[in-house]
């Protein structure tokens, strides 16, 4: 039995859940757990004290959580068309299929769904994070697809984010997904110090940290945004052209940032 679309969680594997992988499950364990041993102090704690800690500890971990969790997630940015193309090469055979784009900071996810899934004698249902980090080979990622004959329609895609592609979204993309999880990682330490400020009596500055907090994380979504300045090349099937927008962990991002702003007029601890 498989766990996440047939991935084992515990085992070294080539396929990556598309929007949710074990790096992000983990994350949300541990900031679960520094919640729910919270919540185990919270009786200990007298007075109306007790409501504001805990409104304030638990609105801190989500911010932490979000800041972290997003930096493996693959939906930044995301599309999906269906199209009726070919399904290998030299091969005149059709399928109808959904093909679909999902954009993290450290690579792209290629979907491929058939419609159905029991097509010319194979099944259509295929997964391919193709990753761009420091320590990863995108282009050689895409040689391996080629050789194991991995469907058109995945290396058609596949094939616009490499080095070599005259439409320069490798580059695009590489840099400024490095510099929005960098920004974001800031974002990360000046999280932490606020809540070490929150902790000492000086309140006013952990205010003022958890402002800066939300900064960089506006500046992350600014960094990552710059790949709409360039001119982006169509990823056309047949009549149907695959277009992209921003994801969840986008839209997710911009919403704690702008949270911790309200955040910065945190009242005082009542007695």
């Amino acid at each position: 039995m498989t766990l996440f679309n047939g991935v084992y969680p515990f085992y070294l594997q080539q396929r990556k859940v598309s929007v949710f992988d074990v790096s992000t499950i983990i994350v949300i364990v541990v900031f679960l757990t520094f919640a729910c041993s919270f919540l185990l102090i919270i009786p200990g704690i007298r007075g109306q004290a007790r409501l504001y800690w805990t409104l304030r500890v638990l609105l801190s971990l989500v911010v932490g959580v979000v800041i972290v969790a997003v930096q493996f997630t693959g939906d930044w940015e995301t599309g999906w068309v269906t199209a009726n193309t070919s399904y290998k090469s030299f091969s005149h055979a059709l399928v109808n299929v959904d093909i679909g784009v999902h954009v993290g900071l450290a690579g792209v996810n290629v979907t491929l769904m058939g419609n159905p899934v029991n097509q010319v004698n194979e099944t259509i249902n295929y997964n391919e994070h193709f990753a761009w980090t420091f320590d990863a080979d995108y282009d050689r990622s895409y040689s391996e697809g080629l050789d194991r004959g991995l469907p058109s329609p995945i290396l058609y895609v596949a094939e616009k984010f490499t080095t070599q592609s005259p439409c320069n979204m490798h580059r695009q993309y590489r840099i400024s997904s490095h510099y929005a999880s960098a920004t974001l990682w800031v974002a990360f330490c000046t999280w932490l110090i606020s809540n070490m400020l929150f902790s000492l009596p000086v309140l006013v500055y952990g205010g003022y940290m958890l402002l800066v907090t939300g900064a960089f994380m506006i500046f992350s979504l600014l960094s990552f945004s710059t790949v709409r300045n360039s001119l982006m090349c169509p990823m056309q099937f047949g009549t149907a052209i695959l277009r992209t927008g921003y994801g969840g962990s986008f839209w997710l991002t911009l919403a704690i940032g702008k949270d911790t702003k309200l955040h910065q007029g945190t009242p005082p601890c009542p007695s």
